[in-house]
Parts: C-alpha cells; sequence; structure tokens
C-alpha cells in the first residue's frame, strides 16, 4: 500500500473478461470502479481482451491486453498470456480483483495464489445458464464446475444477489459474501419523464399503456416472451438495445418499437417515460436494467428466479412472476395497470434503491478488499 494525504491507498489489479468497446454488465461495473479508485487515490493497473478499438488507457489508468476468442453462442473470453506474470509481479498489489472470472481470471487465480497475493472475484455472469439456454448441456455441466474451481481458488468471492450466492455455495464455494450493484440516481429519475416522447410513442392512439424492455437482444433474455403483449391494442411495447437477435426480434414483435441502443440521459428519458418495465431474462445473477427502472420510478415485472427476486417487492415495486408464461404476464401487466395505489409504487420503486449509489457501492468493494488483505496477511503470519 501506499499513503498519500494521511490515508492508506491500494495497488489494485483489476483482471476482467470484458472491457471498452465492448458494452455490458461487467464492463459498466469495472468502469464504475475505476472511477470511484481515481476519485480516492488507488493506483490500478487493468488487464483485459483485446478487440478493435480497444483503448490502451482509462482515466490515465495502463490497460494490458491479452488475445481473446468467442465461443459459440457465448460472450468473448480472454486468452492467457505468459507475460501477465512478469507484469503483475512488477505492479506488486496490494489485490487483484477479478471481475467475472473465466480463462483469463482463472489463469491469473493461480498464479496469484501461488504468490501470495490476495484476491477478490466477483460473480456477475451466469454462463453456465447461458449454455444451457441455448441446449448446450454437456457445457453447462463443465461450465458449472469450471467456475466453482475458479471462485473456490480466489480468497474472496462476491456474489449480486442471494440466488447467485446459493447457487455459488451449492457448488462447494466458500467465503461468499452480498456485493450489489449501484445505480446512477442522476440519470434515472422520475423527473426525465418526457411527455413529448411519450406521445411519439404511442402514435395517434393517446391511451395506450407503454411497456418497455431494455438490455441486450440476445435469446437467452426471452424477449420473444413478450409477444402476448405486442398482440395486445391497447399496449405499445417499446425494446431499448442492440445484438445478435435483433433483426429475429423484428419479425417476431411487428408492431414494437425498436429505438436501438440508448445511453445516458437518453436512456433514462427512455426509461422514465415507461409506464411499466418488463424484463424477461431468466439467469440473471442481478439485472441492472431492473434497478435503473426502479430508480426512475418504474414499477417492474420480472421473472420470479435469480437476481430480480433481490430487487422486486412483489406486490410493492412490481410483481414477480414466470414470464414465459403468456396468461401469466398479461394478467400481470392487467394487475399493475388497474392497481389503485400504482402511483405509491412508483414512489416506492425510486425509494427502493435511493440508497444504493456507486460511491456507496464501491466503497463497500474497497473495505471488503482492505478486509481481504487483512485475512491473507495474517494466514501468512500464522504460516511463517
Amino acid at each position: 500500500m501506499i499513503e498519500l494525504g494521511g490515508a492508506r491507498k491500494l495497488r489494485i489489479a483489476v483482471v476482467t473478461e470484458a472491457f471498452l468497446p465492448q458494452v455490458n454488465g461487467v464492463t459498466n461495473s469495472v468502469l464504475r470502479l475505476l472511477e470511484h479508485c481515481k476519485a480516492e487515490g488507488h493506483e490500478v493497473l487493468i488487464i483485459a481482451p483485446e478487440s478493435d478499438g480497444a483503448p490502451t488507457h482509462y482515466l490515465d489508468y495502463k490497460i494490458k491486453h491479452v488475445p481473446s476468442i468467442a465461443m459459440k453462442k457465448l460472450i468473448p473470453m480472454g486468452v492467457p498470456r505468459k507475460y501477465l506474470e512478469p507484469l503483475i509481479e512488477g505492479f506488486a498489489p496490494d489485490v487483484i480483483h477479478l471481475a467475472s472470472p473465466i480463462f483469463l481470471g482463472h489463469y491469473v487465480a493461480r498464479f496469484a495464489k501461488k504468490s501470495g497475493i490476495p484476491t477478490v472475484s466477483v460473480y456477475q455472469t451466469d454462463i453456465a445458464g447461458f449454455a444451457r439456454h441455448y441446449g448446450l448441456t454437456i457445457a453447462h455441466n463443465t461450465l458449472k464446475k469450471w467456475v466453482a474451481r475458479i471462485h473456490q481458488s480466489t480468497d474472496l468471492t462476491l456474489a449480486p444477489s442471494k440466488w447467485a450466492s446459493r447457487d455459488l455455495e451449492s457448488t462447494g464455494v466458500k467465503n461468499v459474501e452480498i456485493w450489489k450493484r449501484g445505480v446512477d440516481l442522476v440519470k434515472f429519475d422520475p423527473a426525465r419523464r418526457d411527455e413529448s416522447l411519450r406521445e411519439n410513442i404511442r402514435g395517434k392512439d393517446s391511451a395506450k399503456l407503454i411497456i418497455g424492455y431494455v438490455g441486450r437482444l440476445a435469446n437467452e433474455k426471452r424477449i420473444d416472451d413478450l409477444a402476448i403483449l405486442d398482440r395486445q391494442p391497447d399496449i405499445q411495447l417499446v425494446i431499448v438495445g442492440g445484438g445478435p437477435a435483433e433483426a429475429r426480434l423484428k419479425r417476431e414483435l411487428p408492431n414494437a418499437r425498436f429505438v436501438g441502443y440508448q445511453s445516458g440521459t437518453e436512456l433514462g428519458r427512455y426509461v422514465a417515460s415507461f409506464d411499466i418495465f418488463v424484463h424477461t431474462g431468466k439467469h440473471e445473477t442481478f439485472c441492472q436494467a431492473i434497478q435503473e427502472a426502479l430508480a426512475a420510478g418504474v414499477p417492474v415485472i420480472g421473472p420470479d428466479t435469480g437476481g430480480p427476486v433481490d430487487l422486486i417487492e412483489h406486490g410493492i415495486t412490481g410483481l414477480l412472476i414466470d414470464t414465459a408464461d403468456s396468461y401469466a404476464l398479461l394478467e400481470a401487466v392487467s394487475t399493475l395497470r388497474s392497481h389503485s395505489a400504482f402511483d405509491l409504487m412508483q414512489i416506492a420503486a425510486r425509494r427502493s434503491v435511493e440508497h444504493r449509489t456507486w460511491d456507496y457501492i464501491n466503497a463497500q468493494l474497497i473495505d471488503y478488499y482492505r478486509q481481504t488483505i487483512a485475512h491473507v496477511s495474517r494466514k501468512g503470519e500464522l504460516v511463517a
């Protein structure tokens, strides 16, 4: 550690399976962490997969790239290289942060264990669940064991939800703590609701209920489960995002408004302008899009499995259902739109996440780093 302004600052190696220009939940969490570290004066080395247009620095932090491969239908993954070992040794980190570790993270975790460097791994992507969704049963079982082995080898694993924590513990992973995600309460705010945008979305029928989805357009997100809503004449479905399933979804949801990838304040404007937010992904370890909708004061209908169970208070901020059941989905929409206290649900939605700023969340993470460093140090003293 180094001293700066009277506080003990950390040297942190951040090893991530996803980074810019690829934008997803893993990248977003890493970016918010780097911004927090910069503001607090911590030193950071970033190790990430290489891709076209990838930056060499972020906030003056150096990025070391490794080659990447794209597993069929799954996310691209970093390929470990031997030159990472002297690079990490030269940086001399106090702790290594492993963001959604797979191949790259596993390699670095093994090296760190051999070198006595404390490691904190973040479980963020249910890659085994994705494999199962695509019918890759053998890959699912193999990946499940692989992910468990990785997290078993780290000093602390952080899971984003109780469901994710139980899932890890069922595979033999110990030392699991809950670490949720932060939300931008300025970008996602009920005040961003835009009546002119709502009129544009509805077209000639000003009585239509606006139901929105935000996220990657991929098969594992099960967005085609929204077809029952797309067929209702009094509902206008809005799909925000892009991805490999976009062309197919446009055919299957012919009445939906596809507005493409949105970010920044424009994304906040769309989300706040929905009447109801619906998410259909069943393999979400957390689901940041749901949290952002809640911050915007929008009640949510989400799957009664995975991370959404921790985010949605059933009957208070939204409804938890089997979103694959068309009739249940349609009934849930009907229940919310006719709810006598819908305005109170909107208020409750915002209040449920108001405390969860990124500064608060990342301050928790730094505390976890310090606890892990102290724990590993004590173990080393006992062995010595």
